[in-house]
Protein backbone atom coordinates (compact mmCIF):
# COMPACT_ATOMS: atom_id res chain seq x y z
CA UNK A 1 0.00 0.00 0.00
CA UNK A 2 1.30 3.42 -0.93
CA UNK A 3 -0.11 6.95 -1.00
CA UNK A 4 -1.43 6.86 -4.60
CA UNK A 5 -3.21 3.55 -3.95
CA UNK A 6 -4.66 4.90 -0.70
CA UNK A 7 -5.98 7.93 -2.60
CA UNK A 8 -7.52 5.60 -5.19
CA UNK A 9 -9.30 3.65 -2.44
CA UNK A 10 -10.43 6.95 -0.93
CA UNK A 11 -11.93 7.94 -4.30
CA UNK A 12 -13.82 4.67 -4.48
CA UNK A 13 -15.20 5.33 -0.98
CA UNK A 14 -16.36 8.78 -2.12
CA UNK A 15 -18.77 7.22 -4.64
CA UNK A 16 -21.44 6.05 -2.16
CA UNK A 17 -20.94 9.21 -0.11
CA UNK A 18 -21.59 11.33 -3.22
CA UNK A 19 -24.76 9.36 -3.99
CA UNK A 20 -26.00 9.53 -0.41
CA UNK A 21 -25.51 13.28 -0.22
CA UNK A 22 -26.90 13.97 -3.72
CA UNK A 23 -30.15 12.11 -2.99
CA UNK A 24 -30.46 13.30 0.61
CA UNK A 25 -32.71 16.03 1.95
CA UNK A 26 -29.83 18.01 3.39
CA UNK A 27 -29.78 21.73 2.78
CA UNK A 28 -27.14 22.53 0.15
CA UNK A 29 -26.99 18.86 -0.87
CA UNK A 30 -26.09 19.75 -4.48
CA UNK A 31 -23.28 22.01 -3.37
CA UNK A 32 -21.93 19.37 -0.97
CA UNK A 33 -22.19 16.64 -3.63
CA UNK A 34 -20.33 18.96 -6.01
CA UNK A 35 -17.52 19.45 -3.48
CA UNK A 36 -17.24 15.65 -3.16
CA UNK A 37 -17.02 15.39 -6.96
CA UNK A 38 -14.27 18.02 -7.06
CA UNK A 39 -12.37 16.27 -4.25
CA UNK A 40 -12.53 13.04 -6.30
CA UNK A 41 -11.16 14.87 -9.34
CA UNK A 42 -8.37 16.51 -7.39
CA UNK A 43 -7.30 13.29 -5.67
CA UNK A 44 -7.18 11.66 -9.10
CA UNK A 45 -4.74 14.33 -10.26
CA UNK A 46 -2.71 14.14 -7.05
CA UNK A 47 -2.41 10.36 -6.95
CA UNK A 48 -1.34 10.24 -10.59
CA UNK A 49 1.26 12.93 -10.01
CA UNK A 50 2.66 11.20 -6.92
CA UNK A 51 2.71 7.78 -8.60
CA UNK A 52 4.60 9.06 -11.66
CA UNK A 53 6.93 11.45 -9.84
CA UNK A 54 8.02 9.00 -7.15
CA UNK A 55 7.79 5.87 -9.32
CA UNK A 56 5.05 4.36 -7.17
CA UNK A 57 3.10 2.88 -10.06
CA UNK A 58 1.68 -0.53 -9.12
CA UNK A 59 -0.43 -3.17 -10.86
CA UNK A 60 -3.17 -2.38 -8.35
CA UNK A 61 -3.02 1.30 -9.28
CA UNK A 62 -3.02 0.60 -13.01
CA UNK A 63 -6.27 -1.34 -12.64
CA UNK A 64 -8.03 0.45 -9.79
CA UNK A 65 -7.26 4.10 -10.63
CA UNK A 66 -9.26 4.10 -13.88
CA UNK A 67 -11.97 2.02 -12.19
CA UNK A 68 -12.28 4.61 -9.40
CA UNK A 69 -12.70 7.34 -12.02
CA UNK A 70 -15.31 5.35 -13.95
CA UNK A 71 -17.29 4.49 -10.82
CA UNK A 72 -17.52 8.15 -9.81
CA UNK A 73 -18.50 9.22 -13.31
CA UNK A 74 -21.14 6.48 -13.53
CA UNK A 75 -22.52 7.60 -10.16
CA UNK A 76 -22.70 11.21 -11.33
CA UNK A 77 -24.41 10.32 -14.60
CA UNK A 78 -26.85 8.08 -12.72
CA UNK A 79 -27.69 10.91 -10.32
CA UNK A 80 -28.23 13.28 -13.25
CA UNK A 81 -30.46 10.83 -15.08
CA UNK A 82 -32.56 9.96 -12.01
CA UNK A 83 -33.15 13.66 -11.30
CA UNK A 84 -33.94 14.34 -14.98
CA UNK A 85 -30.98 16.65 -15.49
CA UNK A 86 -30.05 14.61 -18.60
CA UNK A 87 -31.94 12.47 -21.08
CA UNK A 88 -32.08 8.70 -21.09
CA UNK A 89 -30.15 8.70 -24.39
CA UNK A 90 -27.25 10.71 -22.98
CA UNK A 91 -27.11 8.37 -19.97
CA UNK A 92 -27.25 5.25 -22.17
CA UNK A 93 -24.45 6.41 -24.47
CA UNK A 94 -22.33 7.37 -21.48
CA UNK A 95 -23.02 4.02 -19.77
CA UNK A 96 -22.29 2.06 -22.94
CA UNK A 97 -18.89 3.64 -23.36
CA UNK A 98 -17.79 3.52 -19.72
CA UNK A 99 -19.10 0.06 -18.92
CA UNK A 100 -17.57 -1.18 -22.17
CA UNK A 101 -14.22 0.27 -21.14
CA UNK A 102 -14.42 -1.30 -17.67
CA UNK A 103 -15.29 -4.75 -19.02
CA UNK A 104 -12.71 -4.59 -21.83
CA UNK A 105 -9.98 -3.44 -19.43
CA UNK A 106 -10.77 -6.26 -17.00
CA UNK A 107 -10.74 -8.88 -19.78
CA UNK A 108 -7.48 -7.60 -21.24
CA UNK A 109 -5.87 -7.38 -17.81
CA UNK A 110 -6.91 -10.95 -16.95
CA UNK A 111 -5.49 -12.16 -20.27
CA UNK A 112 -2.16 -10.54 -19.48
CA UNK A 113 -2.34 -7.96 -22.25
CA UNK A 114 -0.35 -4.76 -22.06
CA UNK A 115 -2.41 -1.75 -21.06
CA UNK A 116 -2.35 1.61 -22.75
CA UNK A 117 -1.32 4.41 -20.40
CA UNK A 118 -3.48 7.50 -20.21
CA UNK A 119 -2.75 10.03 -22.91
CA UNK A 120 -3.54 13.72 -23.37
CA UNK A 121 -6.87 12.95 -25.08
CA UNK A 122 -8.02 10.76 -22.20
CA UNK A 123 -7.05 13.40 -19.67
CA UNK A 124 -8.74 16.12 -21.73
CA UNK A 125 -11.89 13.99 -21.89
CA UNK A 126 -11.93 13.73 -18.10
CA UNK A 127 -11.46 17.48 -17.68
CA UNK A 128 -14.26 18.16 -20.17
CA UNK A 129 -16.58 15.76 -18.33
CA UNK A 130 -15.89 17.55 -15.05
CA UNK A 131 -16.60 20.92 -16.67
CA UNK A 132 -19.88 19.76 -18.19
CA UNK A 133 -20.82 18.00 -14.93
CA UNK A 134 -20.56 21.39 -13.25
CA UNK A 135 -23.00 22.88 -15.76
CA UNK A 136 -25.43 19.97 -15.38
CA UNK A 137 -25.14 19.83 -11.59
CA UNK A 138 -26.27 23.44 -11.32
CA UNK A 139 -28.78 23.07 -14.17
CA UNK A 140 -27.38 25.59 -16.61
CA UNK A 141 -29.48 25.88 -19.77
CA UNK A 142 -28.25 23.75 -22.67
CA UNK A 143 -25.76 21.90 -20.47
CA UNK A 144 -26.80 18.60 -22.04
CA UNK A 145 -25.59 19.84 -25.42
CA UNK A 146 -22.16 20.18 -23.86
CA UNK A 147 -22.50 16.67 -22.45
CA UNK A 148 -23.24 15.30 -25.94
CA UNK A 149 -20.15 17.03 -27.30
CA UNK A 150 -18.00 15.40 -24.61
CA UNK A 151 -19.65 12.00 -25.10
CA UNK A 152 -18.82 12.10 -28.82
CA UNK A 153 -15.28 13.23 -28.01
CA UNK A 154 -14.99 10.36 -25.49
CA UNK A 155 -15.91 7.82 -28.18
CA UNK A 156 -13.17 9.26 -30.41
CA UNK A 157 -10.72 9.04 -27.51
CA UNK A 158 -11.77 5.43 -26.91
CA UNK A 159 -11.14 4.62 -30.57
CA UNK A 160 -7.61 6.04 -30.21
CA UNK A 161 -7.05 3.79 -27.18
CA UNK A 162 -8.27 0.74 -29.10
CA UNK A 163 -5.84 1.45 -31.94
CA UNK A 164 -2.96 1.94 -29.49
CA UNK A 165 -3.95 -1.19 -27.60
CA UNK A 166 -3.88 -3.26 -30.78
CA UNK A 167 -0.50 -1.82 -31.75
CA UNK A 168 1.22 -2.55 -28.43
CA UNK A 169 -0.28 -6.05 -28.25
CA UNK A 170 0.45 -6.99 -31.86
CA UNK A 171 2.21 -10.31 -32.16
CA UNK A 172 5.41 -10.00 -34.17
Amino acid sequence: MNVPNALTIFRILLVPIYLYIFFSSYPYKIEIAYVILIIAGLTDIIDGYIARTYKLITEFGKMMDPLADKLMMLAVITSFFLTERISVWAALFFFARDIGMIVASAIFHLRGKKTVPANVFGKLTTVLFYLVFTLIMFQYPYAEIGLWFVIVFSFVTSAVYVVKFRLINRVS
